[in-house]
């Protein structure tokens, strides 16, 4: 189905530079600039475009119904656990933000703290629980506006509901930790209108003064690429500080609550990755020193800044994605393929064993504490919704705690793992999900891959995927490199100069299952977000000829430019960056918007972005729209889904959720034809 109006005229505008001694043109660069006037009427006419064509989608109502009855259920997400009680985020069927709720243990009843309906900022205000006091009387939130990464941060006296006047305004929070007493806390905190904006430091603030008196604790320089991070325990702070240079050098320095006294330096400009955490008196680590695949250990402080290490957790072939300290032990949740597990060890290192999970599920550590042994627990899979367990280490007892209740039967679907080939040979595993005849031939097909940050994919449930399924489609999901499926060395084979290797795991995935005729070009789409939307930018360019339909979510897509953005340039270490020559040279092979070529012949493309987004700036996704939509000879749609709110952040309410995933799933239903 074509648009049936016209396609927007954008202005070409050409800026070249000459990089490393090759002459980069870019036609676009005045969209880099969110606020002009000419960008604003821009967006505009690309949004008369894009609506053009998505209210024209035959069964849109029908699509928008099933969503409806998908999104609008009860969930919970975001728990914090106090000293006898849990906090929460969950959202009642009908309302379009979640609440900030308080369960009393295991067996309370949950009681309202916080609606931000009641805030009088609209639909787009979200809260989010983040710390609380030790003696559960104050709660640290969150407020967000749309998609905004930024936030402000206030405290909630729990026992009578109001809302302290300490606050602290809009910005990153890096770090909070309440005092044992309640009556004041440090932070580390980049407000967004700082008069020093990259001062880096940890004040001191007593509840009901001034924050002009806060005392400064500890300063760690003034530097655009550096950045704090703070860690406490009961009586203790730790100290972080990244300097974000050709390499991550990482600082820690350790000081008790309440002391005048310089902070303890513990390590000075480490190359490898550190994660502190107090237990007790006893400073515990998660590293990759000598273990790429990361152990847990024990920090002994020398004078030279040059701590000594004693394993508690040795580094096995499988590498530690998440890890939780209790009061006597500590939870481990491995990943080996389509298996994550979660060991138990106690807090000298003996092993106790696992927590019992069922095949096909993946578990994740939600919440728990030094203050006993108790932990919440997330389930989920490719057809079962996160479903919650509270766990007892000393009994070994779980017990059910909430779920999203998402009506979506599972009965009819299966899914299974293939592997196949990729370029260079080596055996890339892959999911297959969908209705029990996974074997017939000539499927409408969805797939989507991550390969980035060693983030593995596991058996998660999406509303999207369901859907889809729901409708006849067949859904893949290839382990490929780039994340940490297999070690270590999985992530590291498509990391930096490397990342192509990502893109070809991906296509190969692609190459098989029309190879193997479980699908066709005119029936194959891919999706993805964030860095996956990198993925998928870079699949079309490289072989559009593959595809039917690509939505591409919130993406990176310019690579020669993603750094000089937002605090992209954290990143340099996973993309490395243009400022580099080799960098360059791998960046310029693959930047999505670069490989645009005048008269190929794209497949249909659904690009999404937003003002708001602070990860992935939405310079990225009006340029490739521009640029797509100037270079393609097909008649295939290619447009611009863009709001104001929307961001990296997945606060939006239920209202603009189901409105954008309506569109989302009516687009892809269009495109591969579905009967709806």
């Amino acid at each position: 189905m074509c648009p049936v109006v016209s396609l927007p005229f954008s202005v070409v505008d050409p800026v070249t530079e000459i990089l490393h001694g090759i002459p980069v043109t870019d036609p676009y660069r005045w969209l880099e600039d969110q606020n002009s006037a000419e960008t604003r009427a821009w967006i505009k006419e690309q949004t008369r475009y894009a609506r053009g064509y998505l209210d024209s989608i035959p069964r849109r109502e029908a699509i928008r119904k099933r969503v409806r009855e998908l999104l609008d259920v009860e969930t919970y997400d975001s728990f914090i656990k106090g000293r006898t009680t849990y906090f929460f985020r969950k959202r009642l069927p009908g309302q379009e933000q979640p609440c900030i709720y308080f369960r009393k243990g295991i067996q309370g009843t949950d009681q309202l703290l916080i609606n931000p309906a009641e805030r009088g900022g609209g639909n787009y205000t979200a809260v989010k629980p983040l710390c609380v006091s030790q003696d559960d009387r104050l709660l640290l939130f969150q407020v967000k506006q749309g998609g905004e990464r930024t936030g402000t941060f206030e405290i909630l006296d729990v026992g009578n509901r109001t809302t302290l006047a300490d606050f602290l305004p809009r910005g990153y929070l890096r770090g909070f930790a309440f005092t044992p007493s309640g009556n004041s806390f440090y932070y580390v905190h980049e407000a967004t209108k700082a008069k020093r904006p990259f001062y880096r430091a940890v004040y001191h603030h007593i509840l009901g003064t001034s924050f002009d008196q806060d005392r400064e604790v500890y300063s760690s320089g003034e530097d655009q690429k550096l950045r704090m991070a703070m860690v406490s325990g009961r009586r203790q702070l730790g100290f972080l500080s990244y300097r974000f240079l050709e390499k991550i050098y990482t600082s820690f320095e350790i000081l008790g609550m309440g002391s005048t006294r310089p902070p303890v330096p513990i390590l000075r400009n480490a190359e490898y990755m550190f994660a502190p955490a107090f237990l007790g008196g006893r400073i515990l680590a998660l590293t990759d020193k000598d273990a790429p695949n990361r152990r847990i250990v024990e920090v002994q402080p020398t004078k030279q800044c040059e701590p000594l290490f004693f394993d508690l957790v040795p580094e096995t072939e499988d590498v530690i994605q998440d890890w939780i300290i209790t009061a006597n032990n500590i939870l481990v949740s491995y990943t080996r393929g389509p298996r994550t597990w979660v060991e138990i060890v106690d807090s000298f290192g003996e092993r106790l064993g696992q927590i019992p999970c069922a095949d096909g599920e993946t578990p994740r550590l939600v919440a728990g504490g030094t203050q006993d042994d108790d932990i919440l627990l997330e389930y989920q899979s490719f057809t079962k919704p996160t479903q919650f367990f509270h766990y007892s280490i000393p009994s070994g007892t779980s017990t059910f705690w909430a779920q999203t209740a998402v009506p979506f039967d599972p009965i009819p679907y299966t899914h299974t793992q293939v592997s196949f080939p990729s370029r260079d040979g080596v055996n890339i595993p892959m999911f297959l999900l969908g209705k029990r005849d996974l074997a017939a031939e000539n499927h409408p097909l969805v797939m989507t891959a991550y390969g980035g940050y060693g983030i593995p994919m596991t058996p998660q449930f999406s509303v999207l995927v369901a859907f889809l399924i729901e409708h006849g489609c067949l859904f893949a999901l290839p382990n490929i490199r780039g994340g940490s499926e297999f070690g270590i060395g999985w992530h590291h084979a498509a990391k930096r100069r490397n990342r192509q290797t990502a893109f070809h795991d991906f296509l190969s995935a692609a190459e098989w299952l029309l190879g193997t005729n479980r699908t066709t070009p005119k029936k194959l789409a891919i999706f993805g977000g964030s860095n996956s939307g990198l993925l998928v930018g870079a699949a079309m360019t490289q072989r559009p000829d593959l595809f039917r339909a690509v939505l591409c979510l919130a993406p990176l897509l310019d690579m020669l430019r993603y750094h000089l953005f937002d605090n992209s340039h954290v990143w340099k270490d996973e993309f490395g960056t243009a400022e580099d020559p080799d960098d360059f040279e791998a960046l310029a092979d693959y930047s999505p918007y670069h490989a645009v070529r005048d008269g190929f012949l794209y497949p249909a493309t659904m690009i999404v972005s937003g003002d708001a987004d602070q990860n992935c700036n939405g310079l990225h996704a009006r340029k490739m729209a521009a640029r797509l939509q100037a270079a393609n000879a097909s008649e295939s749609p290619i447009f611009l889904d863009y709001s104001p709110q929307r961001g990296h952040s997945p606060v939006l309410p239920l209202s603009a959720r189901v409105d954008a995933l309506t569109d989302r799933l009516a687009f892809l239903c269009d495109q591969l034809q579905l009967t709806v």
